[in-house]
């Protein structure tokens, strides 16, 4: 989703992991994760998470993707974020795709994930966690 007119000194690409490679097509939508980085410097006056869902949303919109309902705060175990969720109409599909941003010492983490139903966007983002590793 990254705009081609990033600075690459300021977003990093942290992690991006898919269903099956991007390239091989199929019937069903890749799931994937994609995590960010972004200096909060590259947005003026940005002070909370919530004040980057602005280009956040910019930027998905431009890719045909559509707001589904209103931004809300999330909580992975402790930590709080702010989650908003799109859609695209893919014809016989639908991609889902939720935002978590995260503003912590500098830097908008965002980590983005893409799934065929709204159920499998919950069971992905079920699995993501901050600290030690569940047992």
């Amino acid at each position: 989703m990254q705009d081609d007119s990033a600075d690459a000194a300021k977003s990093k690409l942290l992690l991006a992991v898919f269903e099956r490679p991007p390239e091989v097509t199929g019937d069903t939508v890749n799931s994937a994760l994609v995590i960010t980085a972004e200096s909060a410097t590259s947005y003026p006056g940005l002070k909370t998470a919530a004040d980057y869902l602005g280009p956040l949303t910019e930027l998905t919109t431009s890719k045909g993707f559509k707001s589904e309902g209103d931004p809300y705060q999330f909580f992975v175990g402790t930590t709080p974020l702010v989650r908003a969720d799109f859609v695209k109409n893919l014809g016989k599909i639908t991609m889902h795709q939720s935002s978590l941003i995260l503003l912590r010492k500098g830097f908008v983490l965002s980590f983005t994930f893409i799934a065929g139903t709204e159920d499998e966007l919950d069971e992905l983002i079920e699995k993501l966690s901050f600290g030690a590793a569940k047992p």
